[in-house]
C-alpha cells in the first residue's frame, strides 16, 4: 500500500461513514441526535481535508459511491449505533494505515488527527451500546 493508497482509502470510508450517519439518524435517539449531526459534520470536514492531501499528492480526487451496504438492517436506536460503531471503526482503521503509509510530516499528522477523531466517536458509540470497557486500547486495529 502506497501513501496515496491509504489516502484514497480514508476517503472511500469517509464517504460511507457520512451515508451511514445519514441512514442512521432517523432511528438514533433523541440523546445521540446532536452528537450525530456534529460528528457527521466532522467527517464532512475530513473528507475534504483527506481528499485535497490526495490530489496534492497527485492523485485523483474521490467522488461518492452511487450507494453503500451496511451489513445488517438498521431498524432502531440500537442496530444505528451498531452501524456507527461498525463505520467509525473503519474509519480508524483506514487512518491507522494512513499513519503508517504517510510519505510526510503533514499526511501523517491527517492520519493522526482522524484516528484521534474517531477514537473519541467510538468510545461515544461503545458507550451508548453498553459496551465494556468504552474505549478500546488499538482503535483501528482490526
Amino acid at each position: 500500500m502506497t501513501q496515496n493508497d491509504a489516502l484514497t482509502t480514508a476517503v472511500d470510508a469517509e464517504f460511507a461513514a457520512i451515508f451511514t450517519y445519514g441512514v442512521t439518524t432517523a432511528f438514533v435517539g433523541s440523546d445521540q441526535r446532536d452528537a450525530v449531526g456534529e460528528f457527521n459534520a466532522a467527517h464532512r470536514v475530513r473528507r475534504d481535508a483527506v481528499n485535497a492531501a490526495l490530489v496534492s499528492a497527485g492523485g485523483a480526487e474521490q467522488v461518492p459511491a452511487a450507494g453503500y451496504t451496511i451489513p445488517f438492517e438498521v431498524t432502531d436506536d440500537k442496530t444505528a449505533a451498531k452501524a456507527l460503531l461498525q463505520a467509525e471503526t473503519t474509519c480508524a482503521s483506514a487512518y491507522r494505515a494512513l499513519v503508517e503509509q504517510a510519505d510526510g510530516p503533514d499526511v501523517r499528522r491527517l492520519g493522526v488527527d482522524g484516528l484521534t477523531e474517531c477514537a473519541t466517536r467510538i468510545a461515544f458509540w461503545r458507550g451508548v451500546s453498553g459496551l465494556s470497557p468504552a474505549t478500546v486500547a488499538f482503535p483501528g486495529d482490526k
